[in-house]
């Protein structure tokens, strides 16, 4: 089969505006679900710990768990999408995710609950790039912007709630709440999903490398697990030190690149890497894996700082983050339609700007800083993260023809959980370094944390300012040529046809 036939999804379909807009919202509302769940452990991690007498190690294992199957299923999402309609892609995420959701709302051990983790996550892995692709293929060009801007808008607040919606749930009652609030509201999801959505072009039959498999797999997997334990305090007395899984990891990884471009000569890869010889996407991707490096890291530190240096309590500090979870969501739209007229270059830069700005003036607070200074830095570094997202996914992957959306949307994904974790892990051991050292000059627990911290945060403000320079490098793509017309059938094999934009 040649490259040009090897649609799956096939080029932008002509559906009319409202039959996008509905498919477009069931898939972003589904995703807000998922997402949410992604973080609102956060807060019940103390109470685990004493339901189950579990150490705070193990307990953290809920969220490690789900960060490790989210990397290992992502790479494998570009194949599978290319392979199954959209109807199956979607209906597999939300009944795993459901599995998930109520193993956990009845787990009675912690093995039980750690389990259904996993499943929930395998869910989730599978919808963020189903969302990506759909967009893609069915958002017309010239409106990718300000419906990406939509989309940010979910996606950045779902993992902002989370937190605050724990730390509510919890005063009201069990951890199992938790579970057993978002499990009406996902099923309405994938009942209605279900009922409304339609199959964009055609399943491309062919076969799976199985050695492809395992090799992203341990990978990925390793990768991410390695770099997610170099901060982790008793690193170096581990059983199998991080640094070593982090290698064999990268090793891993490298090998199954290096099969990836095997099989493009000769066979079907499991995730393609012709996606990284388009610059605009190379340029894109590196510039996603740093603001992400410096994203999480700052995120990790604010709790740290607000509950431990601050004082204040879990529920709190989630609902002093809320502003900034919403002030990107919400600035998505105006930055999507500013892509639109603008282009990637005149956004992406003063954005990431704005970020190591703020990183820096982070990196100057200490124990007497206000929580409403921290408040209006955290909103600023939002805004920030606003003007960077939303142009950087839809310049990456504007670029690249429709056959290879899958691939460049799992791909995004797969990075952002090894840059998650690595801007962690170098935070982490910058802050968890630099507060011995405090405390071994005679500062008093509080202002040798607040050292740590502080100095978290400027290895945060050198990474951005390697965005800034990163940015330098975005160039508005060219604009792709008209598609074919091409079909999308829904389950009864009925064809609609239009050229509208969708409201989304």
């Amino acid at each position: 089969m040649t490259e040009g036939t090897m649609l799956a999804p096939h080029a932008p379909p002509a559906l009319p505006a409202a039959r996008v807009t509905a498919v477009l919202r069931i898939l972003v509302l589904s995703t807000f679900v998922v997402l949410l769940n992604e973080t609102i452990m956060v807060n019940a991690i103390p109470r685990l710990m004493r339901e189950f007498e579990v150490t705070a190690a193990a307990a953290g294992w809920l969220s490690t768990s789900f960060m490790l199957t989210m990397a290992v299923v992502i790479p494998v999402t570009g194949w599978f999408l290319q392979r199954v309609t959209t109807r199956t892609a979607f209906g597999l995420a939300m009944a795993l995710f459901l599995a998930g959701t109520t193993l956990a709302a009845a787990a009675p051990a912690f093995p039980v609950l750690l389990a259904a983790r996993v499943i929930q996550a395998g869910g989730t892995a599978v919808m963020m790039p189903l969302l990506m692709t759909t967009l893609m293929t069915l958002v017309p060009p010239h409106d990718r912007g300000r419906v990406m801007g939509n989309i940010t808008l979910v996606i950045s607040v779902a993992p902002a709630l989370g937190p605050a919606a724990s730390g509510v749930l919890l005063q009201l009652g069990t951890w199992r709440l938790l579970f057993l609030a978002v499990l009406p509201i996902a099923g309405a999801m994938a009942l209605f999903g279900r009922r409304q959505l339609v199959n964009i072009g055609e399943p491309q039959a062919g076969p799976i490398d199985w050695l492809s498999v395992p090799l992203a797999a341990m990978g990925f997997g390793a990768l991410v697990y390695g770099l997610s334990g170099l901060g982790a305090e008793g690193a170096a007395q581990a059983p199998v030190p991080p640094v070593v899984t982090t290698v064999a990891g990268g090793v891993l990884v490298g090998l199954f690149a290096w099969r990836q471009l095997a099989l493009q000569r000769s066979s079907t890869p499991l995730l393609d890497l012709r996606t990284l010889t388009y610059r605009h996407f190379s340029v894109a991707l590196g510039l996603m894996c740093l603001s992400f490096m410096a994203l999480m890291g700052g995120f990790i530190l604010l709790p740290i700082y607000l509950q431990e240096v601050s004082g204040l309590t879990s529920l709190q500090t989630g609902l002093l983050l809320i502003p900034g979870g919403l002030t990107m969501g919400l600035l998505g739209p105006q930055v999507g339609k500013l892509y639109d007229r603008l282009g990637a270059p005149r956004l992406v830069v003063p954005g990431a700007a704005l970020t190591a700005v703020c990183l820096a003036l982070f990196a100057l607070t200490g124990e007497q800083t206000s929580p409403w200074l921290v408040l209006a830095l955290h909103v600023a570094l939002s805004v920030g993260m606003a003007f960077v997202f939303t142009p950087v996914f839809t310049s990456g992957l504007s670029v690249l023809p429709p056959h290879l959306y899958p691939h460049g949307s799992a791909i995004l994904g797969s990075l952002q959980q090894v840059a998650a974790a690595a801007g962690t892990a170098l935070v982490i051991s910058v802050m968890s370094g630099h507060a011995a050292t405090a405390a071994a000059d005679g500062a008093d627990a509080t202002g040798a944390l607040a050292t740590g911290i502080r100095w978290g945060f400027g290895v945060g403000a050198v990474i951005g300012g390697l965005t800034v320079l990163v940015a330098l490098l975005v160039r508005t793509p060219p604009a792709p040529q008209p598609p074919a017309e091409s079909e999308v059938r829904d389950e009864g094999g009925t064809t609609d046809k239009a050229a509208q934009s969708p409201a989304c």
